[in-house]
């Protein structure tokens, strides 16, 4: 399961939940792990691509001004 859904300690900043799953997906894949490259070279494979659209959808949901009413997403 996610870190983002269990207990943590809050670090105040806007998607840290989704942000700190998005660092440990992409550090713990098999693309960084055992085949030594970068974390930014597997982005660009297209690795761990499910969250990092939830990242930018939460963190573009910051600069909605609708987002007042229905609050971020991802949080």
């Amino acid at each position: 399961m996610p870190k983002y859904y269990e207990d943590k300690e809050d670090d105040g900043r806007a998607c840290s939940g989704l942000r700190e799953d998005f660092k440990a997906c992409l550090l713990q894949h098999d693309c960084v792990v055992k085949e030594g490259k970068k974390p930014s070279e597997c982005l660009k494979e297209g690795h761990c691509r499910s969250i990092q659209v939830a990242f930018f959808e939460c963190k573009r949901s910051m600069l909605d001004t609708r987002s007042r009413f229905r609050g971020r997403k991802g949080e």
